[in-house]
Parts: structure tokens; sequence; C-alpha cells
């Protein structure tokens, strides 16, 4: 069982998820004009905290994860409240390729965990439709602290960084800001102040 299978069930519980989240969805809706015609894929979406916030403004919302547990979680949210919209798969767009068509793909906390940012942009794009949005929320770049020892990703990004990323990737328009400041204990026993951005891309 992953990391994630073992937090799935009370991940919701945590209250500064739901802030981050509602401040992701916020921010996402000032820096997109969002329109209810539109299919869009959660990339990462663990219990879809971010989707269950965007609900209402996308005609439909595909939740992809690689966590079993995760994925069930979000299966038995939609069926309690009677959702139709939202559809959870489990599935690893890392390790395979998905065939399917989007006007915009967003995600949350979720690409410090990638290991090929370049090879996942690429997928993104081809996964978009023409004039699609890319809307990815990360850690500005740290210490290593946020996570502590242990861990294999990326301690955050460098937003420039990330921003040339995307353009080598065919993504055009890329804008980024702060959308929430994330007040954590590390390892040490100190609480550190970690900011998330959002940064927006566009395909041609």
């Amino acid at each position: 069982m992953s990391e994630f299978d073992a937090r799935a069930r009370d991940w919701d519980k945590n209250q500064r998820y739901i802030d981050r989240s509602q401040a992701v969805a916020e921010t996402l809706r000032q820096m997109i004009p969002l329109n209810k015609k539109m299919k869009a894929l959660e990339y990462g979406s663990g219990t879809a905290l971010l989707s269950f916030a965007l609900r209402d403004e996308f005609a439909e919302i595909v939740l992809m994860d690689n966590s079993k547990e995760m994925t069930a979680v979000a299966v038995e949210k939609i069926a309690d409240q009677n959702i139709e919209n939202m559809t959870p798969l489990f599935f690893d767009l890392e390790l395979q390729d998905y065939h399917a068509k989007f006007d915009i793909i967003y995600s949350q906390m979720v690409m410090h965990h990638v290991n090929d940012i370049d090879a996942m942009l690429l997928k993104f794009y081809k996964l978009l439709n023409r004039g699609g949005y890319l809307a990815i929320a990360d850690l500005y770049a740290e210490d290593g602290s946020f996570h502590g020892k242990g861990f294999n990703g990326h301690n955050g990004f460098d937003p420039d960084y990330l921003k040339s990323r995307l353009l080598s990737a065919g993504f055009y328009d890329v804008i980024f800001k702060q959308c929430f400041v994330i007040s954590k204990e590390t390892d040490e026993g100190s609480t550190k102040q970690y900011p998330v951005f959002l940064i927006i891309a566009r395909t041609e």
C-alpha cells in the first residue's frame, strides 16, 4: 500500500487540504475564462477536493489518480452526493498513455511527485484540445524540509523554470501567481511557511 493509499480515508479531515483546494479553485477561476461546456481532467485528483470545488464549472470532469484508495474515496463521495458530471479513473499516466481530449487539465501538489516533468507536459499537451488550458498548482522551490528526509521527488519549482519547460513543450501564454501559503511543521519541529503558485498555459 502506498503512502497515499494509507492516508486516503483521513485525507478530507485535514482542514489545510480543504483550504488549499478552495484557494486554488478560486485563483483558477480568476485566471481562466471557464464555461460549463468544458470537459476537464484533474490529474492526481486524490479524493477530488479540488474538483468538488469546481464541479459546477464544467460539463464533465475525469478524476485521474494512481492511488486505488484515493480513487475509491472519490467514488464514494460522488455516489453519496449523486454527482453526475464527475468520473473517477484509476490510472497511472506516468506509465501509460491515455487517449481522450479535454478543454482543461488541472492539478494541485502533484507535479513535484512526477519523475519526468518534460514527458508529462508533452502528454498533457496531446490530451488538450486546441486552445485548451493547463493549470498546475505546486510549491515554490524549497529547501527539502516540506517532505523531509527520504523524499525522492522535486523540492518544489521555480515558476520561471517551469514556464520554460511549458514553452518547450509547445504551450504559450504562460502566466503564474501565488495562490496559497501552507503552514507546516518540519521534521525538526519548527513551523515553516511554504507558498504555492498556480501556473497557467494554453495550447496553440
